[in-house]
């Protein structure tokens, strides 16, 4: 039998960096919200590129984000991260602006940059694993305009799940709680819509017999 006296009690859990410097937010200091805007800044800006064509309406939206964070604060727990706190408000702050001016959203851009944290689920890169050619780089283009043309034509709940999880690097649960909806959703969506590009990039790839990707 185990002594209980040898036991060591596990260490308490480190306060979460953000979720300290929104309560000190709330309590007045302006200097932690700022440092939230500093740390999030180029990842919202990223995120707001990919919904919308006109990169002048980013600056603008990544603003009236944070805005709309700084006065719904009180309302943050620290039950989730608050990146997936944040991008839930971004999403909506850019839709919005696109509803009011009567936009249609593009979520992936396939020139955009990748997440700050890529994993070995990170989006597929079709680029050439040989030396370049005209002809490996014509190819490559072409299969990117593909996945591209593959996004756009996702439904909007399909094409949103796959970019946070491809390009955002979010978990899924983490996706769950930015879509508000059951982690086994999110795995369908994710698999529907990695079929849906697959079936368009499989072709292409094929024709390329006799070149290494």
């Amino acid at each position: 039998m185990t002594d209980s006296s040898s036991v060591v009690p596990a260490e308490p859990r480190a306060p979460d960096a953000d979720f300290q410097l929104v309560q000190r937010s709330v309590a007045g200091d302006q200097r932690a919200f700022e440092l939230l805007v500093i740390k999030y800044q180029r990842r919202i800006e990223r995120l707001i590129g990919r919904m919308v064509r006109d990169t002048d309406l980013v600056p603008d939206i990544a603003q009236e984000t944070f805005i709309r964070a700084y006065r719904a604060l009180h309302q943050f727990r620290g039950e989730a991260q608050f990146y997936t706190w944040l991008y839930r408000i971004a999403v909506n702050t850019a839709k919005k602006t696109l509803l009011d001016l009567k936009r249609n959203p593009v979520v992936y851009d396939g020139a955009a940059p990748g997440s700050d944290e890529e994993d070995e689920t990170s989006r597929p890169r079709y680029e050439p694993s040989t030396e370049e050619t005209p002809e490996t780089v014509l190819a490559a283009q072409e299969i990117a305009q593909a996945v591209n043309a593959a996004m756009e034509a996702l439904p909007a709940d399909l094409r949103q799940a796959v970019t946070l999880r491809e390009i955002e690097g979010l978990s899924y649960e983490e996706i769950a709680e930015a879509m508000d909806c059951p982690i086994g959703t999110v795995r369908s969506r994710i698999f529907r819509a990695r079929e849906a590009i697959s079936a368009r990039v499989r072709p292409m790839l094929e024709n390329q017999s006799g070149k290494r990707w």
